[in-house]
């Protein structure tokens, strides 16, 4: 180009390798010309021709980020060279890019995979610790009822011991799976609390609603029809579940309702399991 308004018009819509940029040209100059195309890659090899070698002038090109310059009349061997020592300078930022694109990826995955229990493939118990924080300061911003489901494979024990710790894993991988589909909310949350033990985040849910929730996840392992012979008449793996709800504030903490959770898992476990039991208003901040 003739002239650095046509090149930077071109340099806005095309892809460029190595930019070779006169110091002296009409209408705008070659740092003036230089600006402008930083403003749209920072990173694009350019090399700054000029005839006049002053301390300024150099100042100036590095100080606008030039990778390079050349003093006319210039080579064609010197000037071959740097194009491919351009050339090579832009692969290595390339591979610089795609190596941290890559890395952050692979930090981001493995994020990700240590949020997830390792058997089942759901949120572990960090991940859980981490999300009752947040749904708890959340829906006590906007005072809004937040429930919890715990929820208790029942005679796991016996299970494990008549079919083996394999079969037993692979009782919990499905049970997982059948309650994870039974929460159709996109901001619920399931997680393995520990060894046979489940328990759900329920945000904007009160009391009612996270009942009806409870009974869908007991009726999604119910549904599965595993079999087993030492638990109950129908010979099935079932769930035993403590549902209760709070409206957080800034003064209770999060252990409370998961207190409250597990003391109505406590109540189903002991009053004959495979079923559901909510909290009543034995506190004052519980919601009945």
């Amino acid at each position: 180009f003739t002239n650095g308004f046509d090149a930077i018009d071109y340099f806005r819509d095309h892809v460029v390798d190595v930019v070779l940029l006169d110091e002296t040209m009409p209408g705008i100059t070659g740092l003036e010309t230089l600006a402008k195309m930083k403003e749209v890659n920072q990173s694009l090899p350019i090399v700054l021709i000029t005839k006049n070698e002053t301390e300024n002038l150099m100042d100036e090109a590095i100080g606008s980020q030039i990778s390079d310059y050349l003093i006319k009349p210039v080579s064609p061997v010197v000037l071959g060279a740097k194009i491919k020592a351009m050339q090579r300078l832009l692969d290595m930022r390339k591979t610089l890019v795609e190596t941290t694109q890559k890395l952050d990826s692979a930090n981001q995955e493995l994020q990700r995979l240590s949020a997830l229990d390792g058997l089942t493939g759901i949120p572990n118990r960090r991940r859980f610790d981490e999300t009752v924080q947040i749904e708890w300061r959340r829906n006590a911003r906007v005072a809004s009822p937040l429930a919890l489901a715990m929820i208790d494979v029942d005679c796991f024990k016996p299970y494990n011991d008549h079919y083996g710790h394999l079969a037993g894993d692979d009782c919990l991988r499905q049970i997982a799976t059948a309650m994870q589909n039974a929460l159709k909310r996109p901001g619920d949350m399931l997680a393995r609390y520990g060894g046979e033990e489940f328990v759900a985040i329920l945000p904007s849910t009160p009391l009612s609603g996270g009942l009806l929730i409870a009974q869908n996840l007991r009726d999604s392992v119910r549904q599965l029809g595993l079999l087993h012979e030492y638990s109950g008449e129908e010979k099935i793996v079932t769930v035993s579940i403590g549902v209760a709800a709070i409206t957080p504030d800034y003064v209770a903490t999060p252990a409370l309702l998961i207190a409250a959770a597990d003391e109505m898992l406590y109540k189903a476990k002991t009053s004959g399991r495979d079923q559901v039991q909510r909290s009543e208003e034995h506190t004052s901040e519980l919601q009945s």
